[in-house]
This record gives structure tokens, sequence and C-alpha cells, in this order.
């Protein structure tokens, strides 16, 4: 049956695939045809993660709905963590709520707080789905070059901005912000009465304890919305497990959205990682320190090439500076797909200062594979050309779908 397209909300009909998870897809029909794909294009690492027993798991009580804040035991293990690693004070009772991911987390504390018409400022490069997210929820996202420092963002500031998100660590540059950067940016925007929501979702992967969380450098949580992911950190990212840490009100506004949207976190992975917590952390925090190693290693590769990138030192991301190449980079990233296997996430995901940037990530190939996809993404961006519609005949060859 056709539907009519003035029946579709337009605000949903209007929002543009997730490109990297466009990638991700072309890249599995390509696999499913028997080619052999480099995946330097996932948002995920993968760890060695040990099977622990379910025989110790109340199975039947994972059967059924939980707190809506959050599995209570959980919420103290999580505000233990906080404490233990990034030294925040969270009361696990009133400052936590636990969601199905950091996705729906981002997503509600935007719904709590926008009002149709008010702003969101963006800092680049900018996770994908911060901007549609602010659509859906009724707002505009705005957009902070990613060369701008701390201390200008206030110039961006209208009457209308309503909240400024930063990813710290940053997925895809890998920046993490410092404790006086994020004083400078709490304070802008307490003075215009502005929601700083900080998202930590790869809050692990870092080396040397250099991360430094919002609620560590800032005094308060006033105005402050921390969202992280156990999925994440955990290397479990097909387990939805996020949760958001604010002041006791936030969180009891975002109670109310998560008993409509989401009812509760599935009982049965809170109930799992709440008895294994400890032994999950200490097996897959050292691997999350040894891919974020794996990148430095990753980084004297990209140099030794002569290959240009942003600065940063966590995460398991690099974004890579393919300025060169004579095309756009949606258009260098579906030929290396098409063409040589190798997926990577065009920068113009991350906003419009970045489109001369791709993203690479080191979760899942190794260093050897690794560096013989940068060597034939150099060549590509230095010697070849091909234009948007020779690409589009390349896609449709090849029986993929074209990017909506």
């Amino acid at each position: 049956m056709m539907i009519p397209e003035n029946n579709i909300n337009p605000v949903v009909k209007n929002i543009p695939q997730a490109l990297s998870v466009y990638i991700n897809q072309v890249a599995f029909d390509l696999q499913k045809q028997g080619k052999n794909i480099i995946t330097l294009s996932l948002g995920e690492a993968f760890f060695d993660i040990p099977e622990f027993d379910y025989n110790d798991i109340d199975i039947k009580k994972g059967y059924h709905y939980s707190d809506s804040l959050g599995l209570p035991s959980l919420r103290e293990k999580i505000a233990g963590y906080y404490h233990k690693h990034y030294n925040v004070t969270v009361d696990s009772a009133s400052e936590i709520l636990i969601t199905a991911g950091s996705k729906p987390a981002i997503f509600m504390c935007m719904l709590t707080v926008l009002d149709k018409g008010d702003e969101v400022l963006i800092h680049e490069p900018a996770w994908l789905s911060y901007q549609e997210q602010a659509r859906l929820a009724g707002g505009e996202a705005k957009f902070i070059p990613y060369h701008e420092d701390s201390i200008n963002f206030k110039a961006y500031f209208t009457d209308k901005t309503k909240m400024l998100i930063l990813n710290n660590p940053n997925n895809p540059q890998g920046k993490l912000y410092s404790k006086n950067e994020l004083v400078e940016i709490y304070n802008q925007c307490k003075k215009h009465q502005v929601f700083l929501l900080v998202d930590e979702a790869y809050s692990d992967f870092v080396i040397d304890d250099d991360f430094i969380s919002a609620g560590s450098a800032l005094k308060d949580k006033d105005n402050l919305f921390i969202v992280n992911s156990l999925s994440k950190n955990f290397g479990m990212s097909g387990w939805r497990i996020g949760y958001v840490v604010s002041n006791k009100y936030l969180i009891h506004q975002l109670l109310k959205l998560n008993q409509h949207l989401i009812t509760c976190a599935p009982t049965l992975l809170m109930l799992y990682t709440d008895k294994h917590f400890d032994k999950l952390q200490n097996s897959t925090l050292p691997q999350a320190v040894k891919v974020t190693e794996k990148r430095l290693q990753i980084i004297k590769i990209i140099d030794s090439m002569g290959m240009n990138y942003l600065s940063g030192s966590a995460t398991f991301y690099i974004f890579l500076d393919v300025s060169k190449f004579k095309g756009s980079t949606f258009d260098l990233s579906m030929y290396l797909l098409v063409k040589h296997g190798i997926a990577v996430v065009p920068g113009i995901a991350y906003g419009e200062s970045t489109e001369g940037f791709i993203r690479i990530s080191v979760g899942v190939e190794d260093i050897e594979v690794t560096r013989f996809a940068l060597q034939v993404i150099n060549d590509t961006v230095n010697h070849t050309n091909i234009s948007h519609d020779e690409l589009q005949k390349l896609v449709l060859a090849a029986n993929l779908p074209l990017m909506e």
C-alpha cells in the first residue's frame, strides 16, 4: 500500500539516514556478496570479553520490568566508578538515570529542555546524531567550527540558544577538553542560562588518566547533563545500556520521559552487568587503553606517509585530512568502499567545517591491514579523480543502495 508523502511528519521525512550507519550497511552488503572489506568505519572496538555465567542471575526476574531509574545496585556501581576513576561525587539514588543506551539518553535530555525553535550549539567535529536529535526534539542545530577556541564560544550564543553539546573525548577527533576549557565553557553557559550536555561515551579510551570528566571539573550540576555508555566503554555496543548524571531535579524530569518512552533499560542486561561489573571493568578497561595505544602506533604510520589529521590523543578514531582530494569526501568514501573494499566515514557527517576529513577507526583491523588501507587512501587522495555521476554508476553496478 502506498502512503501519501504528506501523511508523514515532515521533520522525520527530511531527516537523512545516519551516514556512518549507511556506510556500514553498504560494507555489510558487499561482505554478503563475498567481498573482503577492510573495516575502518565501525564505531566500536572489538574486545575479548569473558563469557561470564548466567546461572547466578535471576533469569525470571529478567523477564520483567525493573526500576525506571535503573537497577539501584547498578546505579551504585556506576556512582562508585565515577568517583574512583573520575573523582566525581554522584548520589546514586537521585542523580543517575540508566536507560537503553546513550542515544536515547541524549535525546531525552534535549526533550527535557528544548522548546520549539530553540537552538542547540554543537562543537565540531560533531557526532552526526546530535543534529538530527535536536530537530526531532523541535530545536535547531547550530555549529561551532572545529578550530574555534573555547574562549570564543560565547560569540555563537544567541537569544535562542538553549543547549551546548561537547563530546569529550571527541568522536571522531580524539580531542580531550581540559579542565580550564570545561570551566570556561560552563561559565559561559550559566551566564546565558544555557544547558551544557557533555557526552563522555569514550571516557575509558584514554592513556595515563588524561580524561577529565565535566563532573570533576565543575563545582555543580545546575545546568549540566553528563551522558555515558556502559555498552561503549565495556565493548558491548549491542547491549544498550547508557546513563545520565545530573542534578536531582533534572533527573526527575528525565525519569518521566524514560517512563513513557522506554519504561526501563533491559532488566536482564542490567542484572548481568551489575553482577559482573567489576570483572567486566577489570577485563575491558586494559583493552580500552590498549586500543588507544594502538591508535598512537597508527598515528606514527600516518606521519611517515606525510598525511595530516586533527590532533587528539583519545578514543580509537583518527580524523584524517583528505582535503587534497578533488571531490567530496562522501564520494571519496564510497569510491574507497566500492572500488577498494575500504570502509571509512566521510567528514561531512561531522559538520560543515570538517568536510575535508574522513574518520578511520582502529578498533577492528590489525595494524598491518590498517597500514595497507592507509596507503591506498593516500594514493587515492593524491592521484584519483572521479565524478559524482561515475561513482553513482559504480554503486548501482554493485547492486548497492544509493544514499537517500
